[in-house]
């Protein structure tokens, strides 16, 4: 069935106003799978917050063209489904290395981070990033370690003093 020019226009505005506030896209060959398959990784994109969408490729270049994401149009060629994380960068990258390690028939064709465009090979890197509330935790806990560390060492010198009294006493009593 053939797509009329409004719902061309309409996709590629969807897609455009989507990749213009994401922080990372990932796209995806995915020959091979089954319409239960694919629809079991949308179930699992919309966990992650990822938005995921099969489109033609001459529609997904004029929507990634004017934002971060059109150094990606070499790598639109076949059947491609295309992810935009909305939460956090690493985000399509978890939902497609989940996937695949079930179904190898999903190839991953390209990342892309803030209008760099990484080799396929980086989808692991690009998945390990931490989430927000991880990367809020590390953050306090590198902020917490000096002030925890001033604590033990103040709390350290009355100790070491009471310490030192109660070796007096012992050895007094010894005496």
């Amino acid at each position: 069935m053939a797509l009329s020019l409004e719902e061309k226009k309409a996709i590629v505005a969807d897609v455009a106003e989507v990749a213009a506030s994401a922080y990372s896209a990932v796209c995806a060959e995915y020959i091979g799978l089954s319409s239960n398959e694919l629809n079991d990784l949308r179930a699992e994109a919309r966990k992650g917050g990822v938005y995921l969408r099969v489109v033609k490729n001459t529609l997904a270049r004029r929507a990634v063209e004017g934002t971060d994401y059109a150094c990606m149009t070499e790598a639109f060629t076949g059947p491609l489904i295309l992810a935009f994380s909305q939460e956090d960068p690493g985000a399509a990258a978890r939902v497609f290395k989940d996937f695949a390690k079930q179904h190898d028939k999903l190839v991953v064709k390209a990342l892309s981070v803030s209008g760099q465009l990484l080799p396929a090979t980086d989808l692991d890197r690009l998945a390990s990033l931490p989430t927000k509330e991880q990367a809020i935790s590390m953050l306090m806990s590198v902020m917490q370690a000096p002030i925890a560390k001033l604590a033990r060492t103040l709390n350290e010198v009355p100790g070491k003093l009471v310490r030192t009294v109660a070796a007096i006493r012992d050895q007094k009593e010894a005496a």
